[in-house]
């Protein structure tokens, strides 16, 4: 059985900066933030696991009034010059990334991460017992020095996120990895 799918997207082209937003963002990982998180979980022997979240944009908040007209194949036959004011972020949107990273990080500070300071895309959980650390962007990679406290978490975030678990991490930013005991292999 085929399987197809539908998306609404807006015509991101007719925002303009400053007149319908104000700021755009999406996290990047930098290099030496990968380089040292992937170094500490195979120092340590920790899990280092990947998650997908399922349309990732479409799960963020709008802050700012944004309308759109009405598709061309699903216009309302009486009243056809209306327009939609959108509550949550769509494909194309410039806020879209924005909504998405505001999403996650209020979740995550309201758990007790802390947000890196030199790296947007890295959030920490320090406890006594054990320490997380998250990679954004658009997958999520955890690192943990407890197993069950990586599957405890991963479990409160399907809880308030759709995601999937992808298991132990295996491709990221276009880079397969492999991992042996006491070594990661990327390529």
């Amino acid at each position: 059985m085929a399987r197809y799918k539908a998306r609404l997207m807006v015509k991101g082209f007719h925002q303009c900066l400053g007149v319908d937003f104000n700021k755009t963002f999406s996290p990047v990982m930098k290099l030496v933030t990968v380089r040292l998180i992937l170094t500490i979980a195979i120092t340590n022997d920790w899990p280092l696991r990947q998650l997908d979240v399922n349309n990732a944009f479409l799960q963020g908040t709008l802050t700012d009034d944004v309308y759109m007209v009405q598709s061309p194949n699903f216009t309302h036959s009486t009243k056809p010059h209306h327009v939609c004011k959108l509550r949550k972020a769509i494909y194309v949107l410039r806020q879209a990334p924005c909504a998405w990273y505001i999403e996650l990080c209020t979740f995550l500070l309201a758990i007790g991460f802390v947000n890196s300071k030199c790296d947007a895309s890295l959030f920490i959980c320090h406890r006594p017992e054990h320490i997380l650390y998250l990679l954004v962007y658009d997958d999520i990679i955890v690192v943990g020095s407890s197993d069950s406290q990586v599957c405890d978490f991963i479990a409160s975030l399907t809880h308030r996120f759709s995601l999937k678990d992808l298991g132990l991490l295996s491709f990221f930013l276009r880079v397969e990895a492999h991992r042996s005991p006491h070594r990661l292999y990327l390529s």
